[in-house]
């Protein structure tokens, strides 16, 4: 064994662990770099670990990626951080594939017409010819007629680069992006109530609380690390209770399942309050402190009483009166949620029913009392922080109030004038595509042709736009239907930081260089910017300038980043928003003083009214169809649905419905709904409502779940609402066949990866009790 001569280099980007968190003994073997003691390293192997974190959900687990001498990442192992503590799903530990995979884009695709194939083409004549359609698509119809949509798998820094590029390159109103389809009905809850948009504890509250309620969140599947916490919690002794219509993994280990009607959410956390005034159950003294609203909100209660409740959301009236006595007896309660209580038309009002129940018992703002939102893509509370959601600008501010714009137009060097309005919603774009007043796009880090619902108005409308183009570094369904193609890096090759579900800020270290002809997304969208005549405000040659110039645009509001940089991130492996100063330890926990974040310092409480789904049931279409994930894949799946080991465990959709239907198991069942009907096998299991149907969502047509699913919208959050719509079920003849996904011009899908996408038959036992056997 020899000294490592680039020990003391690569120390500068590895994080420290705690000394608390190692095993006795071990401290000279902490390095989170993976050094081993006293920085040496065995010969005959030659391989590096750089610490970074999960590129998947909002856990943001800690990883190391192994790296050959040769510079290249090979493997993963899991990091003793404190998010995960040496556990990875199999996602994060399939996610290395990704970044060496024979998919990859490695040249800029183009054609001038959708009639015509794909060509590589130099990165001169792409951007030569983006750039000279944005001007002709402008110049003709006005700057709004061209959009821009991101994504909240970014990195910060890009996510803030997509805002500024729209509005000060583009000088359009029209930018949004995918968190849009995940967050944002939590968002608006939470601005709500409390004047600020994170989740109000960090995940190790959760070990401390004596009840745990987890709303519309299959934990297990869709946050699987996140389960260590609640296993934690009932080794403590804490009832859990599960609010979901299928009786997921995590619903399966709960004190109280309550298998509720899709889309009655707020009927029932009303009545839940209801029980709580009744019984006398609530914390009178808190709410006289610390509310604003209780009359009122006490008289809408009034109105749903569990009976009538009952009737609504189809459980036992003695249900709610249980999840009441468990939630507001408890000396310190929780609750969490995730999309199963967003994803729908009144997704806000069903937050704030959360908060609301949560702010009546008094369990806010204490160790192990608290609420909080569960982020689905991993940058999906940084990724709408820093502009480029339609209404906000940096620092969350709003981009209608005129002293946030003032202070924004400062730090970019423009004129208030000169920085557009408020924009509309991503699904209100493709309306406006279809309708030709958006004629122009670029999009970033998304796939709506599978991620958006109703997927005939969302190909309708990309199909005619006059011009396309799109950041990917695989080849997703949408930009398979675009005019130019951009291939971009991985997250292993570039650096940058992300908020996860708890505002925890983590830090991204590069891993390898990108292969030849890729660049980042800083750099595309820095070249556009020069190209458009802005090249003076996009002066970025990195992350880290791009980070910079964010924490300055942050400081002072409620999202304040300023005091956070990236070598503080190194040194504690993560802080938590609001940071105002680089001596502020960060935030872990809000509320604990008792103020929010409005300016009378109390939580504003929202009178809440139930009403139906947007799509009526009738004798045609008398089901519930509610969709979501599946552990091994991730959103639209064009990450996952090309690793062989992921595509091996779950290798399309299914149809998952009661036995009550007479269906046998791996069967063909059609789905129909208004928008169209679609074949899958039949996963027969006890562990649903005989009401209700549910589709994964991560395969595109024809097998795609967002192909039947409406894109009816939160008139608050403009969030579709995936998780009900009406439907029937019927037999049939023949399964809907799976496609691979695209690749480039001259390439084959990777085989290895695709060999079990033929199989017919449903997933087994993990997805849910009573699922029958595959042979």
């Amino acid at each position: 064994m020899t000294a490592d001569p680039r020990a003391a280099a690569d120390r500068r980007t590895f994080i420290p662990l705690d000394p608390s968190l190692a095993p006795p003994g071990t401290r000279a073997f902490r390095d989170a770099g993976g050094i081993p003691a006293d920085r040496w390293h065995a010969d005959q192997n030659g391989e590096t670990l750089v610490p970074t974190h999960c590129c998947f959900c909002g856990v943001q687990c800690g990883m190391y990626l192994r790296v050959d001498h040769g510079g290249k990442v090979f493997g993963v192992e899991p990091r003793n951080h404190d998010i995960n503590r040496m556990r990875l799903c199999p996602k994060g530990i399939n996610a290395y594939q990704q970044v060496n995979h024979p998919d990859r884009l490695t040249a800029p695709l183009m054609r001038r017409s959708r009639d015509e194939e794909f060509r590589e083409v130099s990165w001169e004549e792409a951007l030569d010819f983006t750039v000279s359609e944005i001007k002709r698509i402008q110049q003709t119809y006005g700057n709004d007629a061209f959009g821009l949509l991101g994504g909240a798998s970014l990195f910060s820094e890009k996510t803030y680069l997509v805002g500024k590029f729209a509005r000060v390159a583009l000088k359009s109103r029209h930018v949004d992006y995918n968190g849009r389809l995940c967050m944002v009905s939590a968002a608006g809850a939470n601005k709500l109530a409390f004047g600020i948009d994170r989740a109000g504890n960090p995940f190790s509250d959760i070990l401390l609380t004596d009840c745990l309620l987890i709303a519309g969140s299959n934990v297990g599947e869709c946050f699987p690390v996140m389960t260590q916490y609640v296993w934690g919690a009932r080794d403590r002794g804490a009832t859990l209770i599960v609010v979901d219509p299928r009786e997921t993994a995590i619903a399966r280990t709960a004190d109280i399942h309550v298998a509720l009607r899709p889309g009655t959410d707020s009927a029932f956390f009303t009545s839940v309050l209801h029980v709580v005034i009744e019984e006398g159950l609530t914390d009178e003294n808190f709410l006289a402190d610390h509310a604003t609203g209780w009359e009122e909100l006490k008289a809408k209660a009034a109105e749903y009483p569990p009976s009538r409740a009952a009737a609504i959301c189809g459980v036992p009236a003695e249900q709610i009166v249980q999840v009441a006595r468990a939630f507001a007896r408890a000396p310190k309660a929780m609750a969490w949620h995730a999309r199963g209580i967003e994803h729908h038309s009144q997704g806000v009002e069903n937050c704030l029913s959360v908060i609301n129940l949560c702010t009546a018992t008094g369990h806010i703002g204490r160790p192990g009392a608290g609420y909080g939102t569960i982020t689905g893509q991993g940058n999906g509370q940084g990724g709408r922080e820093h502009g480029q959601k339609s209404d906000l600008l940096p620092g969350g501010r709003s981009i209608m109030n005129e002293e946030h714009r003032r202070q924004i137009c400062e730090i970019w060097g423009i004129e208030e004038s000169e920085l557009p309005p408020a924009g509309t919603s991503m699904m209100e774009m493709v309306w406006q595509m279809q309708r030709r007043e958006i004629r122009g796009l670029i999009g970033i880090c998304n796939n709506p042709f599978v991620s958006l619902p109703n997927y005939r108005v969302v190909k309708e409308g990309y199909d005619a736009t006059e011009f396309h183009a799109q950041f990917d570094f695989f080849l997703s369904e949408t930009a398979a239907n675009a005019h130019v193609v951009f291939p971009v890096t991985t997250w292993a090759e570039d650096e940058g930081v992300m908020a996860n579900a708890e505002a925890r800020v983590v830090k991204h270290n590069k891993a390898q260089d990108p292969p030849p002809g890729v660049r980042t997304d800083t750099w595309v969208i820095c070249e556009l910017a020069r190209r458009l005549g802005a090249g003076d405000k996009f002066h970025f040659p990195d992350s880290r300038s791009v980070f910079d110039e964010l924490r300055i645009a942050s400081a002072g509001t409620v999202n304040d980043y300023y005091g956070i940089t990236y070598e503080r991130l190194e040194e504690t492996g993560g802080i938590a928003w609001p940071c105002p100063a680089t001596d502020h330890p960060g935030t872990p926990r809000l509320f604990e003083d008792g103020k929010t974040y409005h300016p009378d310092g109390r939580i504003h409480l929202q009178v809440v009214e139930w009403h139906p789904p947007m799509d009526p049931y009738d004798d045609e279409h008398p089901m519930s169809l509610t969709t979501g994930r599946t552990v091994a894949h991730f959103l639209s799946g064009n990450q996952t649905r090309r690793l062989g080991a992921l595509v091996e465990q779950t290798p399309r959709p299914w149809a998952e419905i009661h036995p009550s239907h007479g269906f046998r198991n791996g069967e063909p069942v059609r789905v129909v709904t208004r928008r169209g009907s679609e074949v899958f096998p039949a996963l027969v299991t006890e562990a649903i409502r005989p009401d209700t149907v549910f589709v994964p969502y991560h395969w595109p047509v024809p097998t795609a779940a967002n192909a039947l699913t409406i894109d009816a919208l939160d008139p608050r959050s403009k969030i579709p609402e995936y998780k009900v719509c009406a439907c029937r079920i019927e037999h049939a003849e023949r399964i809907d066949e799976v496609p691979a996904p695209p690749v480039a011009p001259g390439h084959v899908a990777y085989p290895e990866t695709q060999v079990s996408r033929t199989d017919p038959l449903p997933p087994t036992a993990p997805q849910g009790r009573g699922t029958s056997e595959r042979s």
